[in-house]
């Protein structure tokens, strides 16, 4: 995932990196794709309708795995930009391969850390849109420092956002559902669309992962939160 801003210089991860190997697909990828769907730090602030080369409406999603949801989201609504943010090649890699056989030209991506490519890269109040669906829920009590949603990052969001865009969280961990609702419920310039202290049904839009299913048909539950940016 993402580092969170602390106020000490050492600053803590959120992610830890647990690459596996890449497949020669992957790797094939990220040497001739990325260099033309992909972005560094080093580009510094993005021109968006240059990126993409059109206005139109701008999604980012932190964190998106193997890409597959990122990849269906994009298939399905050509009329959207999706920026994807992940640190793990292997998953850069295989939404690069997604990219290729369905042809999309929605998509361009990060291998930063989302805090930077936020703070140095995204524009103030571009974005219709931030995902953040099952970010690692660092479950042991020690390491909820760790988890991304904190009140210094949530702002780091709003000013990205436009005003009246959205922030749609999902979590399978329960205490971290409530964790987020705790953090969002006091984050200025956030309303819960839900009304308050609620959680949102699925939307139709956000896919069902492989690991979302299983955890369904084990009667594990799933949390979804979506606040909008009122100022």
């Amino acid at each position: 995932m993402t580092d969170i801003p602390q106020s000490s210089p050492r600053r803590i991860r959120s992610f830890v990196r647990r690459e596996g190997r890449l497949t020669r697909g992957q790797q094939r990828a990220l040497r001739e794709l990325f260099p033309r769907f992909g972005f560094t730090l080093e580009e510094g602030e993005l021109d968006l309708h240059a990126l993409f080369g059109r206005d139109a409406p701008r999604i980012l999603e932190i964190g998106f795995g193997n890409g597959a949801a990122l990849a269906q989201l994009a298939a399905q609504h050509p009329e959207n930009d999706y920026l994807g943010i992940e640190v793990h090649r292997p998953g850069v890699g295989n939404l690069l391969l997604q990219m290729e056989k369905q042809q999309l030209r929605n998509i361009r991506i990060s291998r930063d850390d989302a805090v930077e490519v936020l703070q140095q890269q995204i524009p103030d109040d571009s974005l219709d849109a931030v995902y953040l669906f099952f970010p690692d829920p660092w479950h042991k009590k020690r390491h909820h420092k760790r988890r991304i949603v904190q009140p210094a990052f949530v702002q780091v969001l709003r000013r990205k956002l436009k005003t009246g865009g959205l922030f749609h969280l999902a979590t399978d961990w329960q205490d971290y559902a409530e964790h987020m609702l705790q953090v969002m419920r006091h984050a200025e310039g956030f309303e819960n669309t839900a009304g308050q202290d609620q959680y949102v049904p699925r939307p139709q839009y956000r896919p069902l992962t492989r690991f979302e299913q299983r955890g369904h048909r084990l009667g594990h539950g799933v949390w979804d939160l979506i606040f909008k940016r009122i100022g």
